[in-house]
């Protein structure tokens, strides 16, 4: 059998032309996530922000870490997202960067991203995750594959709640449908793939996974700098259902401490890139606040 022959039989083909008929559960095909909101304070700006510039945002993520953040914190920026009916994503903490690795802060070993180290982090980010979880947070972004596959199992036993949704960021490094599907597989509910993939490359994942897709629409200096705010009607036909991740230009680099000024600044960028949207692709869906699949704290 040919290889590419083979592929179709486990769900990998090579059709990349193939617009998406996949939808979320509301039946639309695009939501907005807005990443590096870092504290309370940054979200109640960028909400308000929402308002001014008249567009909508589904998800918010926070990726410096849960162990950065104190209960009350935690507990606040559930409160804004829970008012707002947007879903709220917070990462595990304890990866290479923050650990003992010095191989994690060299050109070579800088290949391990955020994965985590040994026993014990296993350990800490699986304790990090409930410590979330206990305070009402249902969305968790994930940058480790076998923590992946960890929470994956807890979550089926009922050690985690079933509602609670699984994020795997780009930071993993993922580009291709078999990491996809493999992703899918072990426990993921929306897959960051790396951020460069031109839109052959996004329809191949898109064919082979059920998931969401988050996209971004423009990147940090510190991962490349680009903008796709043109390609990101062709973004949504080839990737629905997928979120649009808008508002990395603003950061220097990952885990960047957004203020409230910069908060404001993401979500100009958000109407940007709607209003290219609206001109472009105008009978694109967008989801509703609120949607009864988005992972809303409790």
């Amino acid at each position: 059998m040919e290889t590419n022959e083979f592929l179709k039989t486990i769900g990998i083909e090579n059709n990349n032309q193939k617009i998406s008929q996949k939808r979320f559960q509301d039946n639309s095909q695009y939501r907005f996530e807005v990443p590096g909101i870092q504290k309370p304070s940054a979200m109640r700006a960028l909400i308000d922000a929402t308002d001014k510039y008249e567009v909508e945002v589904h998800r918010v993520t926070q990726t410096k870490g849960i162990m950065l953040l104190t209960d009350s914190e935690i507990l606040q920026m559930a409160d804004i997202a829970k008012d707002a009916q947007i879903e709220l994503f917070l990462s595990v903490g304890p990866r290479a960067t923050y650990d003992t690795s010095a191989s994690a802060r060299t050109e070579e070993g800088k290949r391990i991203g955020y994965r985590l180290r040994g026993y014990d982090n296993l350990i800490y980010g699986i304790e990090e995750v409930k410590r979330a979880v206990e305070l009402g947070i249902k969305g968790i972004v994930i940058y480790d594959e076998g923590l992946l596959w960890v929470l994956g199992k807890m979550r089926k036993k009922g050690e985690i709640p079933g509602d609670v949704h699984f994020k795997v960021s780009a930071h993993t490094g993922h580009g291709n449908p078999a990491s996809a599907k493999l992703l899918e597989e072990i426990g993921a509910d929306s897959f960051n793939p790396v951020r460069d993939l031109q839109i052959p490359m996004i329809a191949s994942i898109r064919n082979a996974i059920n998931i969401s897709i988050d996209l971004h629409t423009e990147n940090p200096k510190s991962s490349g700098g680009f903008i796709r705010h043109y390609e990101v009607p062709d973004i949504i036909k080839y990737a629905a259902p997928v979120y649009l991740k808008t508002g990395g230009a603003v950061a220097g680099h990952h885990g960047w401490d957004t203020t409230e000024k910069q908060a404001e600044e993401r979500i100009r960028q958000v109407s940007l890139v709607q209003s290219m949207i609206n001109r472009y692709f105008d009978d694109a869906v967008m989801s509703k606040r609120g949607a009864s699949d988005l992972a809303i704290p409790e």
